[in-house]
Protein backbone atom coordinates (compact mmCIF):
# COMPACT_ATOMS: atom_id res chain seq x y z
CA UNK A 1 0.00 0.00 0.00
CA UNK A 2 2.94 2.35 0.77
CA UNK A 3 4.79 1.58 -2.14
CA UNK A 4 1.24 2.51 -4.29
CA UNK A 5 1.04 5.89 -2.64
CA UNK A 6 4.58 6.27 -3.07
CA UNK A 7 4.61 5.48 -6.95
CA UNK A 8 5.34 8.90 -8.56
CA UNK A 9 2.85 8.13 -11.31
CA UNK A 10 0.19 7.53 -8.97
CA UNK A 11 -1.76 10.75 -9.57
CA UNK A 12 -2.27 10.42 -13.36
CA UNK A 13 -5.59 9.04 -12.66
CA UNK A 14 -6.57 11.48 -9.39
CA UNK A 15 -10.28 9.29 -9.06
CA UNK A 16 -7.98 5.98 -8.54
CA UNK A 17 -5.34 8.36 -6.30
CA UNK A 18 -8.10 9.56 -4.16
CA UNK A 19 -9.36 5.59 -3.29
CA UNK A 20 -5.68 4.30 -2.84
CA UNK A 21 -5.05 7.25 -0.47
CA UNK A 22 -8.18 6.81 1.56
CA UNK A 23 -8.07 3.11 2.25
CA UNK A 24 -4.45 3.80 3.22
CA UNK A 25 -6.44 6.35 5.79
CA UNK A 26 -8.62 3.85 6.94
CA UNK A 27 -6.10 1.21 7.29
CA UNK A 28 -3.38 3.59 9.38
CA UNK A 29 -6.46 4.63 11.20
CA UNK A 30 -7.23 0.94 12.57
CA UNK A 31 -3.44 -0.06 13.06
CA UNK A 32 -2.84 2.61 15.13
CA UNK A 33 -6.11 2.83 16.79
CA UNK A 34 -5.93 -0.92 17.48
CA UNK A 35 -2.08 0.15 18.93
CA UNK A 36 -3.33 2.49 21.52
CA UNK A 37 -6.12 0.11 22.90
CA UNK A 38 -3.12 -2.08 23.50
CA UNK A 39 -1.31 0.15 25.55
CA UNK A 40 -3.98 1.87 27.14
CA UNK A 41 -5.03 -1.84 27.86
CA UNK A 42 -1.66 -2.79 29.86
CA UNK A 43 -1.37 0.64 31.47
CA UNK A 44 -4.00 0.67 33.06
CA UNK A 45 -3.40 -3.42 34.39
CA UNK A 46 -0.38 -2.15 35.76
CA UNK A 47 -1.94 0.86 37.21
CA UNK A 48 -4.33 -1.73 38.70
CA UNK A 49 -1.63 -4.11 40.14
CA UNK A 50 0.32 -1.00 41.49
CA UNK A 51 -2.59 0.22 43.27
CA UNK A 52 -3.41 -2.91 44.97
CA UNK A 53 -0.05 -3.43 46.25
CA UNK A 54 0.35 0.21 47.59
CA UNK A 55 -3.00 -0.21 49.05
CA UNK A 56 -4.79 2.80 47.08
CA UNK A 57 -8.26 2.11 46.41
CA UNK A 58 -8.66 5.49 44.00
CA UNK A 59 -5.90 4.50 42.05
CA UNK A 60 -7.60 0.98 41.34
CA UNK A 61 -11.41 2.80 40.95
CA UNK A 62 -9.41 4.99 38.28
CA UNK A 63 -7.90 2.04 36.12
CA UNK A 64 -10.96 -0.11 36.05
CA UNK A 65 -13.21 2.79 34.97
CA UNK A 66 -10.85 3.61 32.12
CA UNK A 67 -11.12 -0.01 31.16
CA UNK A 68 -14.49 0.15 31.12
CA UNK A 69 -14.24 2.88 28.88
CA UNK A 70 -11.51 0.83 27.04
CA UNK A 71 -13.92 -1.83 26.48
CA UNK A 72 -16.99 0.33 25.29
CA UNK A 73 -13.99 1.76 22.84
CA UNK A 74 -12.88 -1.55 21.58
CA UNK A 75 -16.42 -2.65 20.72
CA UNK A 76 -17.13 0.44 18.85
CA UNK A 77 -14.31 -0.45 16.99
CA UNK A 78 -15.15 -4.41 16.35
CA UNK A 79 -18.39 -2.98 15.11
CA UNK A 80 -16.50 -0.59 12.47
CA UNK A 81 -14.44 -3.58 11.77
CA UNK A 82 -17.86 -5.09 10.57
CA UNK A 83 -18.48 -2.47 7.99
CA UNK A 84 -16.89 -4.34 4.43
CA UNK A 85 -20.05 -3.80 2.61
CA UNK A 86 -19.31 -2.09 -0.58
CA UNK A 87 -21.03 1.01 0.25
CA UNK A 88 -20.66 1.31 3.86
CA UNK A 89 -17.91 3.92 3.97
CA UNK A 90 -19.60 6.53 1.96
CA UNK A 91 -21.74 9.50 2.92
CA UNK A 92 -25.08 8.73 3.58
CA UNK A 93 -28.22 10.24 2.99
CA UNK A 94 -31.48 9.93 5.53
CA UNK A 95 -35.28 10.56 4.71
CA UNK A 96 -37.67 11.01 7.69
CA UNK A 97 -41.12 10.77 6.62
CA UNK A 98 -44.45 11.15 9.22
CA UNK A 99 -47.16 9.12 9.20
CA UNK A 100 -50.92 9.28 9.10
CA UNK A 101 -51.89 11.18 11.78
CA UNK A 102 -50.74 14.92 11.49
CA UNK A 103 -49.74 17.40 13.44
CA UNK A 104 -48.60 14.47 15.83
CA UNK A 105 -47.07 12.23 13.60
CA UNK A 106 -44.93 15.40 12.36
CA UNK A 107 -43.71 16.14 15.61
CA UNK A 108 -42.41 13.03 15.81
CA UNK A 109 -40.88 13.17 12.15
CA UNK A 110 -39.07 16.41 13.66
CA UNK A 111 -37.82 14.82 16.62
CA UNK A 112 -36.28 12.27 14.58
CA UNK A 113 -34.85 14.67 12.50
CA UNK A 114 -33.17 16.34 15.52
CA UNK A 115 -32.03 12.67 16.66
CA UNK A 116 -30.44 11.82 13.91
CA UNK A 117 -28.74 15.31 13.44
CA UNK A 118 -27.59 14.91 17.34
CA UNK A 119 -25.86 11.68 16.78
CA UNK A 120 -24.10 12.49 13.68
CA UNK A 121 -23.00 15.98 15.46
CA UNK A 122 -21.71 13.38 18.14
CA UNK A 123 -19.82 10.97 15.83
CA UNK A 124 -17.83 14.38 14.20
CA UNK A 125 -20.02 13.77 10.90
CA UNK A 126 -20.96 17.10 8.93
CA UNK A 127 -24.97 17.51 8.42
CA UNK A 128 -26.39 18.93 5.52
CA UNK A 129 -30.12 19.75 5.63
CA UNK A 130 -31.23 19.26 1.42
CA UNK A 131 -34.97 19.44 2.12
CA UNK A 132 -37.70 20.05 4.29
CA UNK A 133 -41.26 19.79 4.32
CA UNK A 134 -43.10 21.75 7.52
CA UNK A 135 -45.95 20.46 8.97
CA UNK A 136 -49.43 22.65 8.92
CA UNK A 137 -49.25 23.45 12.86
CA UNK A 138 -46.15 21.93 14.14
CA UNK A 139 -43.20 19.17 12.87
CA UNK A 140 -42.32 18.23 9.65
CA UNK A 141 -44.21 16.16 6.81
CA UNK A 142 -40.87 15.07 5.33
CA UNK A 143 -37.05 16.10 5.50
CA UNK A 144 -33.89 14.62 3.79
CA UNK A 145 -30.56 15.38 5.39
CA UNK A 146 -27.13 14.69 3.74
CA UNK A 147 -24.26 12.91 6.31
CA UNK A 148 -20.82 13.01 5.73
CA UNK A 149 -18.46 11.19 7.14
CA UNK A 150 -16.08 8.09 6.84
CA UNK A 151 -18.60 4.64 7.03
CA UNK A 152 -21.77 7.26 7.83
CA UNK A 153 -23.81 4.65 5.69
CA UNK A 154 -22.60 1.78 7.27
CA UNK A 155 -23.39 2.90 10.60
CA UNK A 156 -26.94 4.08 9.88
CA UNK A 157 -28.18 1.40 7.69
CA UNK A 158 -29.86 -0.47 9.55
CA UNK A 159 -32.19 2.31 10.69
CA UNK A 160 -34.29 2.21 7.80
CA UNK A 161 -37.78 1.16 8.79
CA UNK A 162 -40.90 3.03 11.04
CA UNK A 163 -40.16 3.97 14.26
CA UNK A 164 -43.17 4.38 16.63
CA UNK A 165 -43.53 7.20 20.13
CA UNK A 166 -45.96 6.91 22.25
CA UNK A 167 -46.73 9.50 24.67
CA UNK A 168 -48.95 12.64 26.32
CA UNK A 169 -49.50 14.52 23.36
CA UNK A 170 -48.94 18.13 23.63
CA UNK A 171 -51.06 19.10 21.28
CA UNK A 172 -54.24 17.32 23.34
CA UNK A 173 -55.88 19.64 25.41
CA UNK A 174 -57.71 16.35 27.51
CA UNK A 175 -53.67 14.88 27.51
CA UNK A 176 -54.49 11.55 26.05
CA UNK A 177 -51.69 9.40 25.26
CA UNK A 178 -51.09 8.87 21.64
CA UNK A 179 -49.25 6.63 19.12
CA UNK A 180 -47.28 8.34 16.25
CA UNK A 181 -45.43 7.00 13.34
CA UNK A 182 -42.81 7.92 11.24
CA UNK A 183 -40.35 6.06 8.83
CA UNK A 184 -36.80 6.43 8.04
CA UNK A 185 -34.83 5.49 4.86
CA UNK A 186 -31.35 5.62 4.50
CA UNK A 187 -29.34 5.05 0.98
CA UNK A 188 -25.55 5.80 0.48
CA UNK A 189 -24.22 8.62 -1.81
CA UNK A 190 -22.86 6.76 -4.69
CA UNK A 191 -19.02 7.64 -5.37
CA UNK A 192 -18.12 9.07 -9.28
CA UNK A 193 -16.77 5.70 -10.44
CA UNK A 194 -20.02 3.67 -9.96
CA UNK A 195 -22.57 4.30 -13.20
CA UNK A 196 -25.73 4.51 -12.97
CA UNK A 197 -27.82 4.59 -16.11
CA UNK A 198 -31.01 6.53 -15.27
CA UNK A 199 -33.36 7.12 -18.62
CA UNK A 200 -34.66 10.60 -18.16
CA UNK A 201 -37.84 9.82 -20.43
CA UNK A 202 -38.63 7.22 -16.92
CA UNK A 203 -38.59 10.22 -15.29
CA UNK A 204 -41.10 13.15 -14.64
CA UNK A 205 -39.22 16.26 -12.98
CA UNK A 206 -41.54 18.91 -11.07
CA UNK A 207 -40.14 22.61 -9.76
CA UNK A 208 -41.74 24.50 -6.72
CA UNK A 209 -40.50 27.21 -4.21
CA UNK A 210 -38.39 26.38 -1.89
CA UNK A 211 -40.18 26.18 2.03
CA UNK A 212 -38.24 28.64 4.90
CA UNK A 213 -38.31 31.62 6.82
CA UNK A 214 -40.62 34.66 5.44
CA UNK A 215 -40.00 38.08 5.67
CA UNK A 216 -37.07 38.90 3.38
CA UNK A 217 -35.76 35.46 3.31
CA UNK A 218 -38.99 33.66 1.44
CA UNK A 219 -38.11 32.28 -1.71
CA UNK A 220 -40.01 33.98 -4.89
CA UNK A 221 -38.90 32.11 -7.29
CA UNK A 222 -39.61 27.99 -8.26
CA UNK A 223 -35.56 26.59 -7.41
CA UNK A 224 -36.54 23.53 -5.23
CA UNK A 225 -36.84 20.44 -7.65
CA UNK A 226 -38.50 16.79 -7.16
CA UNK A 227 -37.46 13.98 -9.85
CA UNK A 228 -39.98 10.85 -9.74
CA UNK A 229 -38.52 7.75 -11.35
CA UNK A 230 -41.50 6.17 -12.59
CA UNK A 231 -40.45 2.77 -13.07
CA UNK A 232 -39.74 2.35 -9.42
CA UNK A 233 -41.62 4.71 -7.93
CA UNK A 234 -38.43 6.32 -6.24
CA UNK A 235 -38.80 10.38 -5.67
CA UNK A 236 -36.33 12.78 -4.28
CA UNK A 237 -36.57 16.52 -3.98
CA UNK A 238 -33.83 18.99 -3.49
CA UNK A 239 -34.23 22.61 -1.96
CA UNK A 240 -31.21 23.45 -0.27
CA UNK A 241 -29.38 25.78 -3.16
CA UNK A 242 -30.98 28.93 -4.25
CA UNK A 243 -30.00 27.92 -7.88
CA UNK A 244 -32.44 25.49 -9.38
CA UNK A 245 -29.69 24.60 -11.85
CA UNK A 246 -27.73 23.23 -8.16
CA UNK A 247 -30.73 21.53 -6.62
CA UNK A 248 -31.57 19.64 -10.05
CA UNK A 249 -28.48 18.25 -10.02
CA UNK A 250 -27.88 17.72 -6.37
CA UNK A 251 -31.52 15.74 -6.77
CA UNK A 252 -30.21 13.63 -9.79
CA UNK A 253 -27.45 12.56 -7.09
CA UNK A 254 -29.73 11.51 -4.48
CA UNK A 255 -32.24 9.81 -7.22
CA UNK A 256 -28.72 7.69 -8.51
CA UNK A 257 -28.10 7.01 -4.96
CA UNK A 258 -31.30 5.45 -4.50
CA UNK A 259 -31.38 3.11 -7.09
CA UNK A 260 -27.82 1.90 -6.22
CA UNK A 261 -29.27 1.25 -2.84
CA UNK A 262 -31.57 -0.68 -4.01
CA UNK A 263 -29.35 -2.63 -6.29
CA UNK A 264 -26.97 -3.00 -3.11
CA UNK A 265 -29.93 -4.54 -1.07
CA UNK A 266 -30.94 -7.14 -3.45
CA UNK A 267 -27.19 -8.29 -3.18
CA UNK A 268 -26.95 -8.17 0.03
CA UNK A 269 -30.41 -10.26 0.41
CA UNK A 270 -32.04 -7.90 2.86
CA UNK A 271 -35.04 -7.91 1.44
CA UNK A 272 -36.67 -7.63 4.56
CA UNK A 273 -35.35 -4.58 5.91
CA UNK A 274 -36.38 -3.08 2.39
CA UNK A 275 -39.88 -4.65 2.42
CA UNK A 276 -40.37 -2.95 6.04
CA UNK A 277 -39.38 0.63 4.60
CA UNK A 278 -41.85 -0.12 1.88
CA UNK A 279 -44.83 -0.84 3.90
CA UNK A 280 -47.42 1.24 5.50
CA UNK A 281 -46.29 3.76 8.34
CA UNK A 282 -48.21 2.05 11.16
CA UNK A 283 -48.68 -1.14 13.37
CA UNK A 284 -46.67 -4.13 12.22
CA UNK A 285 -44.14 -2.38 10.97
CA UNK A 286 -41.66 -0.39 13.26
CA UNK A 287 -38.41 -1.56 13.91
CA UNK A 288 -38.28 0.32 17.24
CA UNK A 289 -40.39 1.67 20.11
CA UNK A 290 -40.03 5.25 21.86
CA UNK A 291 -42.38 5.32 25.26
CA UNK A 292 -42.72 8.39 26.97
CA UNK A 293 -45.83 7.85 29.08
CA UNK A 294 -46.64 6.40 31.23
CA UNK A 295 -43.06 4.99 32.10
CA UNK A 296 -40.04 5.51 29.99
CA UNK A 297 -38.10 2.89 27.41
CA UNK A 298 -36.74 2.55 23.73
CA UNK A 299 -37.36 -0.82 22.43
CA UNK A 300 -35.50 -2.58 19.09
CA UNK A 301 -37.83 -5.07 18.24
CA UNK A 302 -35.00 -6.65 15.98
CA UNK A 303 -32.53 -7.22 18.64
CA UNK A 304 -34.57 -6.92 21.78
CA UNK A 305 -31.65 -3.76 23.03
CA UNK A 306 -33.23 -1.75 25.21
CA UNK A 307 -32.97 1.83 26.88
CA UNK A 308 -34.58 3.53 29.82
CA UNK A 309 -33.44 6.73 29.16
CA UNK A 310 -35.52 7.79 26.31
CA UNK A 311 -34.32 11.44 26.40
CA UNK A 312 -30.75 10.49 26.05
CA UNK A 313 -31.71 8.43 22.64
CA UNK A 314 -33.22 11.02 21.34
CA UNK A 315 -30.86 13.48 21.73
CA UNK A 316 -28.20 10.80 20.04
CA UNK A 317 -27.22 8.33 21.99
CA UNK A 318 -27.73 5.49 19.63
CA UNK A 319 -24.67 4.00 19.44
CA UNK A 320 -25.74 1.11 21.51
CA UNK A 321 -28.57 0.18 19.18
CA UNK A 322 -27.01 0.24 15.98
CA UNK A 323 -24.14 -2.37 16.93
CA UNK A 324 -26.43 -4.18 17.67
CA UNK A 325 -28.14 -4.33 14.50
CA UNK A 326 -25.09 -4.57 12.75
CA UNK A 327 -23.92 -7.27 14.79
CA UNK A 328 -27.28 -8.66 13.95
CA UNK A 329 -27.30 -8.27 10.39
CA UNK A 330 -23.69 -9.19 9.71
CA UNK A 331 -24.55 -12.64 11.61
CA UNK A 332 -27.54 -12.87 9.68
CA UNK A 333 -29.62 -14.43 11.85
CA UNK A 334 -32.80 -13.90 11.73
CA UNK A 335 -34.89 -11.27 13.93
CA UNK A 336 -35.02 -11.74 17.73
CA UNK A 337 -39.15 -12.62 18.40
CA UNK A 338 -39.48 -9.25 20.82
CA UNK A 339 -42.78 -8.14 22.46
CA UNK A 340 -42.83 -4.85 21.54
CA UNK A 341 -43.95 -2.20 24.16
CA UNK A 342 -47.73 -1.35 25.00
Amino acid sequence: MNNKAEDPNLWNDATEAQKLMRERQQLDDGITGLRALEQQLKDNIELIELGEEEGDADIVKDAENALKELRAEANRRQVEAMLSGEADGNDTYVEVHSGAGGTESQDWANMLLRMYTRWAERQGFKVELLEIHDGEEAGIKSATILVKGHNAYGWMKTESGVHRLVRISPYDSNARRHTSFSSIWVYPVVDDSINIDINESDCRIDTYRSSGAGGQHVNTTDSAVRITHIPSGIVVACQQERSQHKNRAKAWDMLRARLYEAELKKREEAANAEAASKTDIGWGHQIRSYVLQPYQLVKDLRTGVESTAPSDVLDGELNEFMEAALAHRVSGGADAAVEDLA
